[in-house]
């Protein structure tokens, strides 16, 4: 896919959530591997999962089933340590995005600082790339760390939408809108795949969704709350439905 990829943006559903709740219990359900199969019945363009370096939901089981089970794109987060990036290489998932990560943060708390680690992410990159791994970065909508990231020769960067996402209905939400926007410029204009995600949920993704250029769109929390309700290949079907709306 381009940076310029025409239609709607692909959706990414991220199971995570689905691992959290089978580790509360340390059981074996609910299996994320038969999440990820909703997910594909319900229109899912590709699966993402985080494999934390503390493994407090995903597990190596997990990443090793479904990179032999998932028909879509697996996209695997994962942050930049040696360690990490050598599950990376040999278990090939389809795309890698290099996420930071704090022990004590209940979930990603922001983007990936690029230019001040500019040396440890280009070994990364470069690894993974060699492997012939596709290699995104999660960054914030700051120009420096977007410029730092095209650098280095990422093939796409996911905006954090965090900050859009918190903030309230209005001219709150409008400004992170607009800085959403002007990094979108800035990354298709340099021709890198254009992502987002970080708390998007049913009736804030629009809005992103149409940001020109936007390619792909990872989301987890909601469609696992929706799916609590009505279930998970519904429950994707509905994301879908919002994305193709707004695309």
């Amino acid at each position: 896919m381009t940076a310029n990829a025409k239609g709607p943006a692909r959706l990414g559903v991220n199971i995570d959530h689905v691992a959290t709740l089978r580790q509360a219990r340390r059981g074996v359900e609910p299996d994320p591997v038969w999440a990820a199969a909703a997910a594909e019945l319900g229109g899912a363009d590709g699966i993402t999962i985080h494999l934390r370096e503390d493994r407090r939901h995903v597990q190596d089981r997990d990443l090793r089933v479904l990179r032999e089970t998932v028909q879509v794109a697996l996209n695997l987060e994962l942050a930049v340590e040696p360690a990490m990036v050598a599950i990376a290489v040999e278990t090939r998932p389809d795309q890698v995005t290099l996420v930071p990560e704090r022990r004590e943060e209940v979930t990603t708390e922001g983007g990936l600082a690029v230019a001040s680690r500019r040396e440890v992410v280009a070994e990364a990159v470069k690894r993974l790339r060699d492997a012939g791994i596709r290699v995104s970065a999660f960054l914030d909508p700051e120009p420096s760390e977007i410029d730092a990231a095209v650098a280095l020769q990422v093939e796409a960067i996911e905006l954090h939408t965090g900050r859009y996402a918190l903030a309230r209905e209005g001219r709150d939400r409008d400004a992170e809108l607009k800085a959403l926007e002007a990094a979108g410029a800035r990354i298709v204009s340099a021709g890198v795949g254009l992502h987002a995600g970080h708390g998007l949920n049913y009736r804030n993704v629009g809005d992103v969704a149409a940001i020109p250029g936007m390619a792909e769109l990872n989301i987890g929390h909601a469609i696992v709350c929706r799916a609590v309700f009505i279930g998970l290949e519904a429950a994707v079907r509905a994301m879908k439905d919002r994305i193709e709306a707004a695309g």
